[in-house]
This record gives structure tokens, sequence and C-alpha cells, in this order.
């Protein structure tokens, strides 16, 4: 379990605060994450590697000479959001383009695409290579839907090389792809992780027992068996990667980068009794062995466990691979020591608001209202939304809510405060949701938000059916963006009935509290109803069959907040 903490709200920022502190010679803090404190030359590839805090080294411990230009660094298990990656990435940009890799998990790809979009239409060239090294997370026909655990080492260390060895950005991505290819991975555990704050931890193991094919956010393991000796882990490692050796490659011969990845609480000692018998079992197969890792590169809090990595290497990945590398967590051969810059690069600041007019003004107090409302329901039910998402997830969409929550409502008070109507006050909330949340959900519940305020306008009073249209906008948008279907269990399977609803009360000529009550009625009981689905997007996919009973969590939500809202609206009809 963790043990040392002060808000747990605030562990990521803190953490992050200290991290910075402790290396000033390699990192330097920008919004959203951290970018090298040295100086890179113009005209080199920007590489941004991140993901949730939580999985030290990964992500700003990889940051430095050799290694990555920048982090993206979400909170606890959650995925930095857009806005914070294209803060980092526009602070590292020195003018030939950014190169994004991270583990590919839906809140990731959302917000890191996200980015990237944005980037691209500022003219800033920018591509992606995910990493999708976890061979327990989808078969080998669907190698593009696997998890990135421990094997994005091997992809951030080949594409930085690139870079730094003067590579431009599409030549950077076909080496980062290539290595992707080449790279395979799997974990066990022993026990879960414990987030600071919580009262238990994310999954558990029975005593005695082991997890196969866990995930790094806490996920459980997809089987579960007994204990075995060190020697017989071993060889389920070994035996599990060398029956998917990548395509092309003879195994006599072959040399490859074991990587035994601590996720943890495993001690070092441990790990060496395993890996002796590892490197005897890939030595027996006829494998030649280059540059041996043991050692912490991945984790997941305080999980016991640990996974292998092979790395299949060709004579350009070996070459890259040699790079000296000089990261606050990660150092490899000798680096000339480069200067540090000189000034840090400041991201663009707030747009003032512009007042709106009396009417509009009062419509945002209502709109402040059901902020109000809406961090209510979240705090009133952030236990349980988090245990529901522990059945098949990570246990984090609770907390995740729950920070995005009062993260708009803040900002939809200031705004308010402002004299902002009301398009302003919902947008300023929407973006300070999904900036703070990160994740999927933060992500979706910015893209609703955003949806309906665009109808709501800054001027004059917006009637029951500009407020369908934006829900209907909010339904199109989360379905572009997260590329969800009802049936896939999702929030989708919420929203959609939801919307459905509200639209065709509403062209019934119902009144508006009668058409919202039925439409949340309606979100809430295909809320309930997902708990019969198989879950085909997200971190729940891997675990299908243990999501099975259980609703979405996303889904549920989405209901609860639609219900509180109803109830607003027959308390303000009144």
């Amino acid at each position: 379990m963790t043990r040392l903490w002060n808000d747990p709200a605030d562990f990521a920022d803190e953490m992050i605060e200290g991290f910075v502190a402790a290396n000033a010679r390699s990192v330097r803090r920008v919004p959203g994450g951290v970018v090298r404190s040295t100086v890179v030359p113009d005209g080199q590839v920007a590489v941004i590697v991140g993901g949730g805090s939580g999985h030290y080294p990964a992500f700003g411990g990889l940051v430095g000479q050799g290694l990555a230009h920048g982090a993206a660094m979400g909170n606890l298990f959650a995925s930095p959001s857009a806005q914070q990656v294209y803060s980092v990435a526009k602070a590292a940009d020195r003018g030939a383009g950014v190169f994004f890799s991270y583990g590919n998990y839906a809140g990731d790809v959302l917000n890191f695409d996200a980015a990237q979009e944005r980037l691209r239409s500022e003219g800033v060239p920018a591509q992606t290579v995910t990493v999708t090294d976890d061979i327990f997370s989808a078969a080998p026909a669907e190698k593009h839907k696997r998890r990135g655990i421990a094997g994005d080492l091997t992809v951030f260390r080949t594409a930085a090389a690139a870079a730094e060895a003067g590579y431009d950005l599409d030549s950077v991505s076909r080496v980062a792809a290539r290595a992707n290819d080449r790279t395979r991975s799997f974990g066990v555990a022993f026990t879960g992780c414990t987030l600071p704050g919580a009262p238990a931890p994310l999954f558990t193991v029975p005593d005695g027992r082991m997890a196969i094919g866990l995930g790094i956010h806490g996920e459980p393991g997809v089987d579960e068996t007994a204990i075995p000796t060190a020697d017989e882990l071993a060889a389920l490692l070994v035996e599990k990667l060398l029956a998917e050796v990548p395509e092309g490659i003879e195994v006599a011969g072959a040399r490859i980068v074991p990587i035994l990845n601590g996720l943890g609480s495993l001690k070092y000692e441990e790990m060496f009794v395993v890996y002796r018998r590892i490197a005897q079992l890939l030595t027996e197969a006829g494998l030649v062995i280059v540059d041996p890792h043991v050692g912490e590169y991945c984790t997941s809090f305080d999980m016991a466990g640990t996974s292998l990595t092979l790395f299949w290497l060709d004579d350009e990945l070996e070459r890259l691979w040699d790079t000296p590398v000089d990261a606050p967590a990660y150092r490899r051969g000798s680096v000339v020591a480069a200067a540090q810059a000189e000034s840090a690069e400041v991201i663009a600041s707030d747009v003032a608001i512009t007042p709106g007019d009396a009417a509009s003004q009062a419509v945002a107090q209502h709109v402040r209202n059901a902020l109000e409302v809406i961090v209510r329901t979240v705090d009133d039910n952030v236990d349980e939304l988090g245990r529901i998402d522990s059945i098949a997830g990570d246990g984090d969409h609770g907390i995740g809510m729950q920070r995005g929550s009062h993260a708009a409502l803040a900002a939809g008070i200031a705004a308010v405060d402002a004299g902002a109507g009301a398009q302003t006050a919902l947008s300023r909330a929407a973006d300070a949701w999904a900036d703070k949340a990160g994740g999927t959900s933060g992500a979706l519940w910015g893209v609703i938000l955003n949806a309906v305020a665009s109808r709501l306008g800054d001027a004059g009073r917006p009637e029951a059916a500009d407020l369908a249209a934006g829900v209907a906008d909010a339904v199109r948008g989360v379905q572009t963006y997260g590329k969800a279907q009802v049936g896939d269990k999702t929030m989708v399977d919420a929203l959609v009935p939801f919307t459905a609803t509200l639209t065709a009360s509403l062209e019934d000529h119902e009144p508006l509290l009668d058409a919202w009550t039925a439409a949340a009625r309606a979100a809430t009981d295909a809320a309930r109803a997902s708990a019969d689905l198989l879950p085909r997007m997200g971190r729940a996919r891997t675990h299908g069959e243990h999501a099975i009973g259980t609703p979405d969590p996303g889904a549920v939500s989405f209901g609860l907040i639609t219900t509180a809202l109803g109830e607003l609206l027959a308390e303000k009809s009144n």
C-alpha cells in the first residue's frame, strides 16, 4: 500500500514538482509535464512520450539527452489531456516536427490524437506510433488493439536515438514502428496496487496465487495460477514470448534485448534470480543476448509483479540502441553534457472573457447551478463509480470524474463572476474538465459540454430545442471522437437513448421538464442494461468476461448526472 501523501487529489502535481526539483539538470516543468532543460539543436525532431502518472520511470524519468525531449504527464493512471500534450509538444518543438509515442490506451489515443491534429492545423508536422507490445491483451491477428507496457522503452529509445542522429520525422516514425513490431512483452502480478488515499488495492490476488496478463493501470489479470518457483516463472515468461516470434525472424542466431521489468515492489534480488534462468533459456534457444536490462522501467505504482520484454534487433535498430542516454531514471553509455537552456518557454495564457448580455448572464447562473449539482452527484457516488470501474478496468473513473467536475465548477464560477454568457461559462467549464480529468471520460465530457455550450450562445435566452440540439451534437461528437457505438459498453450506451428520447419528446411538444425526466430515465435504464454487454472498447475490452454482470461506469455516471439535473430542473420549474 502507499503511505505518504498530502491531499490525494494533489499527489500527481506534487510528485512532478518534486521530480523536477530533484532533476533540474535534465528536465524543466512546463504546463502539462516536463521537457529537457538542456539545449536541443534547432532542426531536431522532438520526441514526446507520455501517459498517466504512477508508472515511474515512465514517463518523466525518460526525458533527457539521447531519449525523449518531453513527457506529457497525466494524473494517476489517467492519460494527459489534449491541452497538456499540446503544451509539452509546443515547448519541445524545434522546427522539425513532433513525434508522439505512448501506450495504446483509449484515453491516451483520444488526447494525443487531438493534440496532434491541433499541431497539424497550425502547420507543425506530427506523427505517432502507439506501443502495442502486450501479447496477452489481444490475439496476434489484432495486434493493433494490444496495450503498451514495458515495451514502451524500446520504442521510445529507438525513436529518440533516430532523432538524435538527425533522422527526419518520417524516418523517426519508420524506425519506431519497426521497433514496436519487433517488441513483445508478457507480465504477471502477485498483488494489485493501491492509489494514494484509496482504502483498498485496485484488484487483489488470492494468497498463493499469481495473476497472468495484468495491465499496468491496475487492470486485473486475464488468468490466474499458483505462484511458481523462480525458475518456473522464467520458463513461463520465455515460453509465452518465444511462441510469438515477430514475422520473418529466425530464432537461431537472432540478437535480442531482454528487459525484465519490476512493476513497483518486487525486489531486484528476486528479479535477478528469475533473470538467471531467463538468460539460460534464451541462450539454449539459440538467441544472442544484447544489453540485458533488469530493473524498473514501467511500473504500476506499488504493484508486486514483473514482466519480460524481448526486443528483436536488426542492424539499424541495434545501432540506434547503442546511442548514449542520460535521463533522470535511465543512463546508458557516456553523454557529452549539453548546455542548460537559458529560459523557459511560456505557453499561451487564457483569453479574456467578453461579457454576455443580461439574458445570457442569467442563463449562465443556471449553468453554474447545474455544475454545482454535477459536483455533488459525483462526490456522492465517487466510491461506487470507482468500485464498478475496478472490476474490469483501472478503478479511477470516480476519481477522474471528481477531478474533472470540480475543475469545471471552478472555471464556470470564475467565468460567471467575470460576466460571461452561458456559452462562455459552459465552454470554460468544459475545457477545464477535459484538462484536469484527462483520460477518456475527461475528453468525452469536454466534448459533451462544449457541444451543448455552442448552442446556448452568449446573447439572449436559448429555447428547449437548442438544448436538445446541443445534446444531439454531443452524441455525434463523442461517437466521432471516441469511435464507440451502441453496444460497445461505453457511455454511448446511455448517451444515445438519452438524446433520442429528449429530442422525440420535445418534437411531441412535451414540456422540457417532462422530456428531460423521460430522457434521464432512458439513460439510467440503458446504463443498467449495459451490465449484460461484453465490452468492445477501452481498457475493459481485454477483460471482457470480468465485466459481464457489471454496468459500464461511464454510462452509470451519465445516468446519475442527467437524473440529478432533471431534479434541479424540477426544482427551478416549481
